[in-house]
């Protein structure tokens, strides 16, 4: 138990060090970022089907109510990681983005009969963008306004969990995490005058500056539950649901607006902060898995996050007046749709084309956050991956799970369009440490 504590240890220790923000995405710009897609390597091969979905020797720790499934022999370590290319279009303009991030590193293993423990690190947010924007200000093209948008980090969970089966069927769970991470944006406004056909700054004009920063320390609470009822000889349904609750992320977040005059270089900084104004809100998922004769899975999850009742700080100039508040109507409730499925011929199976899992899924969800007023991005996705079984004289049971992602974020009234491709690439150890040998 001490090498394995340890060993997640060290694991966020190294993830935390060397964390990046995974995203070039402008609408990382709004509200906390885009939330992560907290799920394991073989869900992302299902896009993300997690509620119904119960096995031994997997990680599903969106669902922790699943550990209790968790074989007797096993420990199980998981670890994943994404590369993606993004295009970026809006008025005609293109532009392509690469991008590559560690996802997820998880353990599980048996504490007790019927009681099985998770331990893990996870993304929650992703921030990152850096662009500008360029306006002429009169019609002879000599004097230019522009706005340049900065952001980066993002928020993270480790996590500790345990799932327990009292009655033959039916299990709980629950997952308590603790969050933290830190957000950076600046927004730069600047008067710039075109001199001898190259743009040069007007040292007679201010630039303001915009500068806001959050830190996020605080527990998380995830709860779950699975019911799993026999349909026939050769048909299962599995009935799954959890339970995120609203929690402060314990942050104070701060805007500095600074005022620079180029010609007598005085700078004017004003300082806002708003004591505890970050939250997250109310998480709802319920889904099942239907498994047929030990072969075919197919499921579907629905996910409502609550964000209509959490506000957010925003910084506004009304009648010449600055102010730093929090703003009641800037959040939408998300919803989000999930289909997906599983096939494999068997697992232990002769033939390694048989051992194979094939997997395919899709999902629908709607934006948590208002873009001028108007409704963010909406998002479609496809997915379709395959796990792999690693073969070896002493393991059978460890997989190389690896799957294709296609998204497409876009908003009404013209806003820019991304359409992502991303490859997942997760590999789950299964080993058998507490097997008992017998020496003849």
């Amino acid at each position: 138990m001490k090498k394995i504590c340890s060993a997640i240890v060290l694991m966020a220790m190294t993830i935390a060090a060397s964390a990046q923000s995974g995203t070039n995405s402008p609408y990382s710009y709004y509200g906390l970022g885009v939330l992560a897609d907290q799920s394991g390597g073989f869900n992302r091969g299902m896009n993300g089907l997690a509620q119904g979905f119960r096995e031994g020797t997997l990680v599903n720790f969106l669902n922790p109510a699943s550990y209790s499934a968790t074989d007797s022999l096993s420990l199980i370590f998981d670890v994943g990681m994404s590369g993606q290319i993004t295009n970026y279009s809006e008025n005609g303009v293109k532009k392509n983005a690469k991008n590559a991030d560690f996802e997820y590193a998880t353990v599980a293993f048996r504490m007790a009969k019927h009681l099985g423990m998770s331990l893990g690190i996870l993304p929650l947010t992703n921030v990152g963008y850096n662009y500008a924007s360029i306006e002429s200000l009169n019609a002879d093209n000599s004097t230019y306004f522009q706005n340049t948008y900065s952001g980066s980090g993002g928020f993270h969970q480790v996590y500790a969990g345990a799932g327990w089966e009292p009655i033959r069927g039916f299990s709980l769970g629950a997952n308590i995490g603790y969050v933290w991470g830190d957000i950076t944006r600046s927004i730069q406004n600047a008067y710039y005058t075109m001199s001898n056909g190259t743009l040069s700054q007007n040292t007679a004009i201010n630039t303001l500056t915009k500068e806001y920063s959050m830190t996020a320390n605080s527990l998380r609470m995830n709860f779950g539950m699975q019911y799993r009822q026999a349909l026939g000889k050769k048909d299962v349904v599995t009935i799954g649901a959890s339970y995120s609750p609203s929690h402060s992320l314990g942050a104070d977040p701060k805007c500095v607006v600074t005022s620079t005059n180029s010609s007598t270089g005085v700078v004017n900084p004003t300082t806002y902060t708003i004591e505890d104004g970050l939250k997250m809100p109310n998480t709802f998922s319920a889904g099942f898995v239907l498994q047929h004769n030990n072969q075919l899975k197919v499921g579907a999850d629905y996910t409502l996050m609550q964000w209509s009742g959490v506000s957010y700080p925003e910084y506004k100039v009304v009648n010449d007046v600055p102010s730093y508040a929090l703003n009641k109507d800037y959040f939408m409730d998300r919803h989000q749709v999930t289909v997906g499925g599983e096939y494999c011929k068997g697992p232990y199976m002769r033939g390694f084309l048989n051992r194979v899992r094939y997997r395919v899924g899709a999902s629908y969800a709607t934006p948590y956050y208002k873009v001028n007023g108007v409704d963010g991005p909406k998002e479609l996705s496809v997915s379709a991956g395959f796990g792999i079984p690693i073969l070896n004289a002493w393991n059978d049971r460890s997989m190389l799970n690896i799957s294709g992602q296609w998204s497409r974020r876009s908003a009404d009234k013209g806003l820019l369009v991304e359409n992502t491709f991303r490859i997942n690439i997760g590999i789950t150890f299964n080993e058998r440490w507490f097997a008992k040998w017998k020496v003849r």
